[in-house]
């Protein structure tokens, strides 16, 4: 049976001494990476993990997360990596709704992990890394129970809206997957794949990294992102390839070495997560390096759409359909849109499979086959996506449709403006008026950036209230809460 971990063992045969994985000073072969697999996989074994069965990481960037995901494969079972930044309670919800065997724990994680144990029956402990007993055989020879339809990675929604959900993908989602991350980015075994985004997210895992595995790659991981390490990393390591959202752009930006930096080893960085200000592109782009967007959601294991290395990026979308993708777009009454619609995107092709014990929720995330996005966008007639909002950051004025990306790209382009975020007032007459939400970066008063607006918006697009604040509420990625936003102009704080 053909499993994820499959390629992992070929590499180790075909090139054993290839670097692998490169962690803080340490490297480890493909042979060394299959031998700590399989040695995780028949500890895992041994302690009863069966087919299905859910193994919880709570740990930041580490080796043994991958080797633990791989060696869930090889047994049919599932990794659930768990978002550190969250709170105790927040991870005690996602254990119980996850219901793991086992928590493995990275380094500084042990008090942490044991908290959460005693609030959990029957939850086995694991410590990863060097010293940790995560292994109980040096290369186990453990048993092979999965297979592509075979589930092997539970990834949780941020729970923006809501309680979050357990997306389930399966193997061979994955492998489509990687699949489409080679098209994208031209990728073969010659890269080196630099890691600074957190892999409990399916960005910082799946855009690059394991998909970098499965060429033969290298990755170089680091433990969290950190301006200045990845700058040095960039100069010293010399990769090929990278992944930012705009947040950590903009922190290398903001380095006073950036400018003098040498990024010529970097064939291509890669971003997504949210919509990319056309400057924060440009800024790169003005060093020599092509910027690929890419689209997705944890439901679509992330990528869906993307910019093709080695070919003009189309300024303002977010590429085309991936190989293994099909995107449509869909109003509220479920009929497909014909080209220059504005709707809900929905993506059909390496998807996840549904929500963990939740049928309903399934249900409602897919139309006609398609998962449902819940982001607006458009197909122009060349397939170019452009994603315009989140469905539910849409503003209803006075019977108008106001996108706040659209607000928020003009502001972005006032040179005191460092980010912003537009969302909804409630207004008696207009039901909702836009309000904007700033962080300056150079001396700027409110009614001037309203008189920018003014002069490349349509009236009714204008915010009528724009509010200075030092920062924003976001998620573990550093996408700006606009939820909380909401919340806050309802009960006028800022």
């Amino acid at each position: 049976m053909i499993d994820l971990f499959a390629p992992i063992e070929r590499h180790a045969v075909f090139d054993p001494g290839k670097i692998a994985i490169r962690f803080e000073g340490e490297a480890t072969t493909y042979a060394g990476f299959a031998a700590r697999v399989r040695a995780i996989a028949e500890a895992f074994a041994a302690s009863g993990v069966a087919a299905g069965d859910r193994i919880a990481v709570l740990a930041e960037n580490h080796p043994d997360t991958l080797a633990i995901l791989y060696a869930a494969a090889r047994l049919g079972a599932i990794m659930a990596p768990l978002n550190w930044r969250l709170a105790d309670d927040e991870l005690a919800y996602t254990l119980a709704d996850a219901a793991p065997r086992i928590l493995a724990y990275g380094p500084g994680y042990r008090e942490r992990a044991e908290a959460l144990a005693a609030r959990s029956a029957g939850l086995a402990l694991r410590a990863m890394g060097r010293g940790g007993d995560l292994v109980s055989a040096p290369d186990g020879a453990p048993p092979r129970r999965g297979h592509p339809g075979a589930e092997c990675l539970l990834v949780y929604t941020s729970g923006t809206t809501g309680r979050p959900k357990g997306a389930l993908i399966s193997q061979g989602a994955l492998r489509g997957n990687a699949v489409q991350s080679h098209h994208m980015h031209q990728m073969t075994a010659a890269d080196h794949i630099l890691t600074v985004l957190p892999m409990f997210h399916v960005g910082g895992l799946n855009i690059q990294t394991t998909p970098a595995l499965m060429a033969g790659a290298t990755v170089t991981i680091h433990p969290r992102f950190d301006p200045e390490a990845t700058l040095r990393a960039i100069v010293e390591d010399r990769p090929t390839l990278t992944l930012l959202v705009p947040t950590t752009m903009q922190a290398l930006l903001a380095l006073p070495g950036f400018a003098a930096a040498d990024l010529s080893a970097l064939r291509a960085l890669s971003t997504g997560s949210t919509i990319v200000p056309e400057a924060l592109i440009e800024a790169f782009e003005a060093r020599g390096l092509p910027v690929l967007s890419v689209y997705g959601a944890t439901e679509t294991c992330p990528i869906a759409a993307y910019d093709r290395l080695g070919l003009p990026r189309r300024v303002g979308g977010t590429g085309q359909a991936g190989l293994f993708s099909d995107i449509a777009i869909f109003d509220d009454a479920g009929k497909v849109l014909p080209t220059g619609g504005h709707g809900e995107i929905g993506v059909k092709g390496a998807i996840f499979s549904g929500y963990l014990d939740n049928p309903a929720a399934t249900r409602e995330a897919f139309r006609d086959g398609y998962v449902m996005t819940g982001d607006i966008g458009s197909l122009a007639a060349d397939g170019t996506l452009t994603v315009h909002d989140r469905k539910k950051n849409m503003i209803v004025s006075g019977g108008e449709n106001i996108y706040p990306a659209e607000i928020e790209r003009v502001l972005s382009a006032h040179p005191a403006v460092a980010e912003c975020a537009v969302v909804g007032w409630p207004d008696p007459r207009w039901q909702e008026t836009p309000v904007a939400y700033v962080r300056l970066a150079a001396p700027a008063t409110p009614e001037a950036l309203v008189a920018h607006m003014k002069g490349l918006l349509a009236s009714f697009k204008v915010a009528r209230d724009v509010r200075i604040v030092d920062d924003f509420p976001r998620t573990a990625l550093g996408k700006i809460r606009h939820d909380v936003l909401r919340q806050m102009a309802r009960e006028g704080g800022v």
